[in-house]
């Protein structure tokens, strides 16, 4: 199958730490829990060797690693628009796990900022609706700086971010068109488009999936608001659903690996640890 239009990035251990390789020691008894394979969804305009420094976490453990980013004009315009241009791309991202034969095995998604949690809801849509990936088998859910809901400076910040290598008057012609978009559409076009499309930041609040999530996040981010966060913690703490939430207070938006590395590190290991050691529901990790 090709996947030639999906820049998509993965790694496989050499020695996957896959609890069957000692089977054969312990007379074919399982030796333990296996390992994920952790799915990465980048945020809006980042690189892949930005990705690489979290796929390090998970791959230096025995995980085989998938990371992709959303192109940053869907993310800002298309799905401004109402228009659900992501959720190709999110069929295609499953799809690689039948095209590499690991659909059988645990999956843990680690998403960052509102351009991951967009195509992460598309994601879950698939997992309700589609029926190859029903049986696809998702243990746990991080959140780096995110979702937020509906901050239009925020998302300013971040488009001028992404576009600062751009020549000055075409930046500004695409910050400009972004805000109109932006503007317009939530005005004017959300009480006729909102039938057909739920904005993300409320799928996800409502969303029907129950394994574990941890969400990372601070007050300092100027993108994503530190209250959306805390909000979304709580709708999903409504659900039912078990949820950790870290505030790191001091970092910016996806920098708390870079300002806490140890910390930030231990979380997701013991986050990733405690989601596939049980075959039920994980107990909830005491902040």
């Amino acid at each position: 199958m090709a996947w030639a239009d999906l820049d998509y990035t993965i790694e496989i251990p050499d020695q996957p730490c896959w609890s069957q390789k000692n089977n054969a020691r312990q007379g074919g008894k399982e030796a333990g829990p296996r390992l994920p394979v952790v799915i990465l969804l980048g945020w809006g305009g980042c690189r892949d060797k930005n990705l690489a420094k979290y796929s390090a976490i998970y791959h230096e453990r025995g995980c085989i690693v998938i990371r992709y980013t959303a192109p940053w004009h869907m993310v800002f315009f298309s799905e401004s628009l109402g228009i659900p241009s992501l959720r190709l791309l999110a069929q295609k991202l499953l799809e690689l796990l039948f095209d590499y034969e690991i659909e059988r095995e645990p999956l843990l998604f680690h998403v960052f900022s509102n351009a991951g949690v967009m195509l992460y809801r598309y994601v879950l849509e698939l997992l309700q609706t589609h029926r190859r990936f029903c049986h696809l088998r998702v243990v746990g859910t991080i959140f780096d700086s995110g979702p937020g809901d509906n901050n239009l400076v925020g998302a300013l910040r971040a488009l001028a971010v992404i576009l600062e290598h751009q020549h000055a008057l075409m930046r500004l012609l695409l910050l400009v068109a972004f805000t109109l978009v932006a503007v317009l559409f939530h005005i004017l076009l959300a009480p006729l488009t909102g039938l057909f499309h739920t904005r993300f930041y409320d799928k996800l609040r409502n969303a029907e999936s129950h394994w574990p999530e941890l969400y990372l996040y601070s007050k300092a981010d100027e993108i994503v608001l530190a209250r959306d966060v805390e909000r979304m913690v709580e709708a999903r703490l409504a659900h039912r659903v078990l949820v950790r939430s870290v505030d790191f207070v001091s970092s910016a938006h996806v920098s708390h690996l870079r300002d806490y590395p140890t910390y930030y590190t231990s979380l997701c290991v013991d986050f990733m640890r405690s989601c596939v050691q049980y075959s039920g529901p994980t107990p909830e990790i005491n902040a």
